[in-house]
């Protein structure tokens, strides 16, 4: 799985890593504490939600064209030290009133602006790496190692976001809405950290940062010049792929807003037994190391490695079965929790999805990146169907005022929890299928001279995408639960006939 990748690849992906940790760290509470601290809607909470998310995603497109101009490698430092700026000022605890909105609106810019810069050029200089003959063949491995890496911060996050936040109140006595800030400032020490990475293993990976003319003679001594007519057709591919994706990130990005209401007021709050064993992230990260155990007890050609493998798949099930025995009676159950197990499934899955792929390559039946986005499509329509499914006969949400006469939401049923875990297993199969083949589509196609601009596009279309989440928050309360979870999965299944529609414009220039 990481032989014969670039050494670069590794250090790109540890930076991002960092970064991924503190953003989603954030993102885990963003959406409660938005409700909480400044006693807002679903729908007004789910607008700024879906905003900064609009932003973030936005800015690379900004981003990617200063790169063309002044090298990738400047934009990504300059995009940290921004990126430091915001979370600072959304760390400083300023209350609920309207001063403290318009400053957390400005951290948000600050935020969106620099991981413009960051994100995007960070990479392009990961395709980059593969413009070398010898690494070609391993471009779509790679990328799945690197979006491996982001989910690997990911991970962390909801734990971190849920403990300091326990940390803030029970220990240094700050209220519950003062608290969230704590969360916040994670992210801050996550950007030292990721800047660190980048600067400490910077030899590995430095000819993929260059300014706009070593760049682009760079791309044209590894690609052959293409024609007017052939870079158009390029470009409108990535188009038209940008405009599918659009609706993916409309129904992924749920998980951060209608899906985190749902688990908030309509999950139960405490789980037992094995159940209960998935809600601790070091449980998961067990699992993790058993599943990447058992691909190199197979894979090994040393009868060392093979025993070293099964002794880490041993101490990690009596590990597990040790944590299951001394577990005493039910674990409280947290709305944000949740978000930890996407990032679980795709760091668990990728060395299965690399596997799978691997082996349809070998026989010449592996799907082109195309066709593998419109399969993600419908796989994520499979995960709102079973929402939809599970909804019927669930009443509507319900708000009632609390003692600071704001709107507070209301708990109004238990569904068990594993409905939410399995729906979350059903979109990262899609997310799998989707993402880091898309970014590797982008990569592989885009025309030299403006990787960083279709790069940006990419993220542009993320950005749509994400500004449309927004329909959650709208939907949340307005309509029955199951017309709200039939909408996304309509969308998916337009847009996957789309893509298959156009797919022998797509798979002409791969």
């Amino acid at each position: 799985m990481f032989e014969g990748q670039p050494k670069g690849l590794f250090a790109l992906a540890l930076a991002n890593t960092g970064e991924r940790f503190g953003y989603y760290t954030m993102l885990a509470v963003f959406a409660l504490f938005l409700r909480a601290n400044y006693g807002l809607s679903p729908a007004v909470a789910g607008t700024i939600y879906s905003s900064f998310l609009m932003f973030v995603y936005f800015f690379p497109l900004f981003g990617g064209m200063l790169a063309d101009k002044f090298g990738f490698g400047k934009m990504v430092t300059t995009g940290i030290i921004i990126m430091f700026f915001g979370y600072l000022l959304l760390a400083v605890p300023l209350g609920g009133d309207t001063t403290a909105l318009v400053v957390m609106l400005a951290a948000l810019l600050l935020i969106g602006f620099g991981t413009g810069l960051f994100k995007g050029n960070l990479q392009v200089m990961v395709g980059d790496l593969y413009n070398d003959p010898k690494y070609a063949a391993r471009r779509d491995a790679g990328f799945s190692i690197f979006y491996m890496a982001i989910n690997i911060g990911a991970l962390f996050a909801p734990t971190a976001a849920i403990k300091i936040k326990e940390w803030a109140e029970n220990s240094l006595g700050y209220s519950s809405n003062d608290a969230y800030h704590f969360s916040f400032a994670v992210a801050c020490a996550s950007l030292i950290l990721s800047i660190a990475i980048y600067y400490i293993f910077r030899s590995t990976f430095r000819h993929t940062e260059g300014g706009a003319k070593k760049a682009n003679k760079a791309a044209a001594a590894a690609e052959p010049e293409l024609s007017k007519e052939e870079t158009k057709q390029r470009i409108v591919a990535l188009c038209l792929v940008f405009a599918v994706v659009i609706f993916f990130w409309m129904a992924f990005h749920q998980n951060g807003l209608s899906l985190t209401y749902f688990a908030d007021e309509f999950t139960a709050r405490s789980a037992d037994g094995l159940q209960a064993m998935c809600f601790n992230v070091w449980n998961l990260v067990l699992v993790i190391f058993i599943v990447y155990a058992l691909f190199s007890l197979f894979q090994s050609k040393t009868s060392k490695g093979k025993g070293i493998s099964a002794g880490v798949i041993v101490v990690a099930i009596a590990l597990l079965c040790l944590n299951y025995a001394n577990q005493e009676g039910s674990v409280a159950v947290s709305a944000p929790i949740f978000q930890q197990f996407n990032p679980f499934y795709v760091v668990a899955l990728t060395p299965v999805s690399m596997a799978i792929f691997g082996s349809l390559a070998a026989k010449g039946k592996e799907p082109s990146p195309p066709r593998k986005i419109a399969y993600g499509m419908i796989v994520a329509a499979a995960a709102y169907a079973l929402m939809m499914v599970f909804s019927f006969g669930l009443p509507m949400p319900q708000t009632e005022i609390g003692a600071d006469g704001q709107p507070v939401a209301v708990h109004v049923a238990d569904v068990t929890p594993n409905l939410l875990i399995g729906t979350y297993l059903i979109l990262t199969f899609g997310e799998l299928l989707l993402s880091p083949m898309g970014i590797s589509f982008v990569s592989k196609v885009a025309p030299p001279k403006y990787k960083g601009m279709m790069m940006g596009g990419w993220f542009v279309a993320t950005a749509i995408g994400n500004q449309l989440v927004v329909v959650g928050g709208l939907l949340w309360g307005a309509v029955p639960l199951w017309v709200c979870w039939s909408v996304f999965l309509v969308i998916c299944l337009i847009a996957a006939i789309f893509m298959f529609a156009m797919m022998k414009r797509l798979e002409k220039v791969c």
